[in-house]
């Protein structure tokens, strides 16, 4: 297996907004030391649900100050982002970071409507546009004289240039929040980001998209590497037993969750909740669902369980509800030290 650390810092008040970009990024250099395979950045804007809100700017900040760890996004907002000016972008940051990108790529949020209307379009609007502006992606990545007539974009350029690091592209993968569009990817062969999730639904997840891939006509060594290029999202707590890990994640879980939760509920007005995924449940299903936890015996035993279920990589989100710098570094040192020998 290999394991990626989830950077999704929230920040409570704008005056932390500087203090809490800071902190992160020595946390990415923590990430790194540990032996994670990646760092994963994330995009929300507004709110504070992201500190750094601009996961490709952030980005080259993390391709300067590190040489071994990917890069990836989990995920970009594409109806945020012009296609090709997107392209360009993330084929500079993959030539600065000499090959260490993987691009992750959403919708956006299924939630805050408030971010899509700062940028000047709907919720609905980008779930329209999302498969053309993947497209033209990678088409702008990839073509020479390119000339391009969709229903919501045309371009014609000679080359982009630079061109990506990797050839022909960076790594594409795309986040799936139903089984519809875990299906969608599989019949496609793409790569894909879940999490969110009950390890049982999951399992049931990953069973769907490795029979679509097969049903599709894709042979086993397609499945085994698009399978080996797709994660799944949990958070990480490490104490000295199971009961102290529980709760003091629970309470920086909580402390998050009713920041983000207030935002959306502030900016959103009446519109709150009306597409949220996993609407059913509450804040403690969601954290039992979410979490890894306990010492690091009890945190390798249940990624044993995730292995079982065919997960291959394991991004974890191990800094929330303000926790201290000291507690994140013990944290990503056991877990480097104790964990990921055992997965090698």
């Amino acid at each position: 297996m290999k394991f990626g650390s989830r950077i999704a810092p929230v920040s409570h008040h704008p005056d932390d907004d500087s203090e809490v970009i800071d902190r992160t990024l020595r946390e990415v250099d923590l990430a790194e030391a540990s032996g994670m395979h990646a760092v994963w950045l994330t995009e929300h804007h507004f709110s504070g649900e992201c500190a750094y809100a601009d996961p490709l700017v952030f980005g080259a900040a993390i391709a300067a100050r590190t040489s071994r760890i990917k890069i990836g996004f989990a995920v970009l907002q594409m109806a945020l982002h012009e296609p090709v000016l997107l392209a360009t972008q993330t084929a500079l940051l993959d030539n600065l970071s000499h090959g260490r990108l993987i691009v992750g790529t959403g919708r956006g949020t299924a939630i805050n409507h408030f971010e899509y209307a700062g940028f000047g379009t709907t919720m609905e609007e980008g779930a329209k546009k999302l498969a053309e502006a993947e497209d033209l992606l990678v088409k702008a990545w990839t073509c020479e004289n390119l000339q391009f007539k969709g229903k919501y974009w045309e371009a014609s350029f000679p080359m982009l240039r630079p061109r990506p690091f990797q050839k022909p592209h960076p790594p594409l993968a795309r986040a799936c929040l139903s089984e519809e569009s875990v299906s969608n990817m599989a019949m496609i062969g793409r790569p894909i980001l879940i999490g969110g999730a009950s390890n049982e639904v999951l399992g049931q997840r990953l069973d769907t998209y490795r029979e679509t891939m097969a049903n599709a006509g894709f042979d086993q060594a397609a499945v085994d590497e698009a399978c080996g290029m797709s994660w799944v999202s949990k958070s990480l707590y490490i104490a000295d037993s199971y009961e102290e890990a529980r709760d003091a994640a629970r309470v920086g879980y909580l402390r998050d969750m009713e920041h983000i939760q207030n935002a959306r509920k502030r900016y959103d007005g009446p519109k709150t909740g009306a597409r949220a995924p996993r609407a059913g449940e509450s804040d403690e299903e969601r954290f039992n669902d979410d979490f890894v936890l306990g010492t690091p015996s009890q945190v390798a035993d249940q990624i044993a369980e995730l292995r079982d279920l065919g997960v291959r990589n394991l991004m974890l989100q191990n800094s929330f509800g303000g926790m201290s710098f000291d507690k994140v570094r013990r944290m990503l040192t056991q877990f480097g030290e104790e964990v990921i020998p055992l997965f090698s």
